[in-house]
């Protein structure tokens, strides 16, 4: 063996390369990758141009240009463009998008809006009791372990995704946006998020120093109580403070007075939503790195101790639009998510493949396809939406869909437009109710679904 290695060393030496150094950029590499640069005319007019403008109005395929079409085989109406800031809530944002377009359409409300900053407020909580709850019971692991170091490092976020909708409202209900109204901390969470991340990592490291000291199981509960009571007073400071019960007037498309009543925020609910948003829903997903039809669960991705996890059945993308197309037939807008920052041309709000040709502009191929994007992190599910109407052909194949957004009035008074071949690259979830499930879906829930860690490529929360 030493004998290889001296033979090794030996001939490193003999290319002029030091052992130490190799695999690092030497002089003579330097030289290579300089006179692989050949400064042509045309590089050099690329790269003034390039000193001046933006890669993606360079990159823009003009001949994609065409007026965004809005007309839709099915489109599922709705009322008023919410607006989620400078924050992570999408998640929020859509599933409440969602619940209130059922809620007007089954009971002809002519406008609704959904506090967001309801819900968020008791998400927050949640999130930072699953965090201190976590600690205490990874506690005889060492501070290494690669879940405990992954929870330190996210202790707290305000992205989610649909199962956090499901378990925050079921829990604690909704309220109209007058009865909670938004807050400049809500709207612009950095801060925040920031401060409550400080705090939970501080509790942590007691928590598990309380434990080491053979603290009882009593004593870390009355701990954590405490812990959230400061939580739950920056909270109140910052995002007021959630209402237990209010009066709320129904009205007709007049503006005229229906009915006028208390409600809490679950009695409101129930009145007028209603439904089981854990159990009457299913999560799919397209991921190309795993097989399909096949059941997958991601450890700790959730919102509450007592809650699920993000829980999905793996399909191919046929599977998924056929059942899309189900519910926009039906009437039923959805929860879905996606990559939304590729392609996408933010003036026209439109999203295409071909809408920026980089590789033209760069001389460089990109040529990963959707299963290497997710496993190199390049993709991912990182904003959640409403999936709002589509557009059939005469072969009865999708074209393109309306999503709503969560951004305000843009283009398109505040709607995308995706061409279905952008949705086969780039849409990854999608919430839809089990009635427009075939068998051959409904069968995968039996399984044992596969626990996948909390690092996984699909863990990343929508924002």
């Amino acid at each position: 063996m030493k004998r290889n290695l001296l033979l090794a060393v030996a001939t490193t030496l003999a290319l002029g390369v030091s052992a130490q150094t190799s695999g690092s950029i030497d002089d003579a590499m330097l030289s290579r990758l300089r006179g692989s640069y050949q400064n042509t005319p045309t590089d050099r007019a690329l790269r003034n141009a390039l000193h001046r403008c933006h890669i993606d109005s360079l990159a823009f395929n003009s001949d994609n240009n065409r007026p965004v079409d809005m007309h839709f085989t099915y489109h599922v109406k709705s009322s008023g463009i919410t607006n989620q800031k400078s924050s992570g809530r999408c998640w929020l944002f859509t599933g409440l998008n969602v619940l209130r377009s059922q809620m007007m359409a089954e009971h002809d409300l002519p406008s609704l809006t959904l506090s967001q900053n309801y819900n968020f407020f008791y998400d927050q909580l949640e999130k930072s009791n699953l965090f201190l709850q976590f600690i205490i019971d990874t506690a005889a692991l060492p501070t290494d372990d690669r879940t405990v170091d992954f929870m330190f490092k996210h202790p707290i976020n305000d992205g989610g995704q649909y199962t956090g909708v499901a378990n925050i409202i079921m829990k604690y209900g909704v309220v109209p946006s007058e009865v909670m109204h938004e807050t400049i901390n809500g709207e612009n969470t950095a801060r925040l998020r920031q401060l409550l991340s400080y705090k939970l990592r501080e509790n942590g490291l007691r928590l598990r120093g309380m434990a080491a000291d053979n603290a009882s199981a009593e004593a870390l509960q009355q701990e954590k109580e405490r812990m959230l009571s400061e939580i739950y007073r920056m909270l109140v400071l910052t995002l007021g403070e959630p209402p237990t019960e209010f009066e709320w007037t129904r009205r007709d498309k007049d503006g005229k007075a229906v009915d006028t009543r208390q409600y809490t925020p679950q009695s409101f609910y129930q009145e007028y939503a209603g439904n089981d948003l854990r159990g009457d829903y299913i999560m799919v997903m397209n991921d190309p790195m795993r097989p399909y039809y096949k059941l997958y669960s991601i450890d700790y991705d959730r919102h509450t101790y007592d809650g699920d996890n993000w829980t999905y059945i793996n399909l191919p993308m046929e599977d998924i639009k056929q059942m899309a197309i189900a519910s926009l037939k039906d009437g039923k807008m959805m929860y879905f998510s996606c990559d939304v920052a590729k392609q996408l041309d933010r003036a026209r709000g439109h999203m295409d493949v071909d809408n920026f040709d980089y590789g033209a502009l760069l001389g460089i191929e990109f040529g990963m396809d959707k299963r290497e994007r997710i496993s190199t992190y390049d993709s991912g599910s990182t904003h959640a939406m409403t999936l709002a109407g589509v557009d059939i052909n005469d072969a009865g194949e999708p074209t393109r869909w309306l999503i709503e957004n969560s951004w305000g009035r843009r283009a398109n008074d505040g709607h995308l437009v995706a061409t279905d071949r952008w949705m086969d690259e780039y849409l990854f979830r999608l919430a839809v109710n089990r009635c427009y499930a075939p068998k051959k879906v409904l069968d995968v829930l039996e399984q044992e679904p596969v626990l996948l860690p909390a690092w996984d490529p699909m863990f990343a929360p929508e924002e």
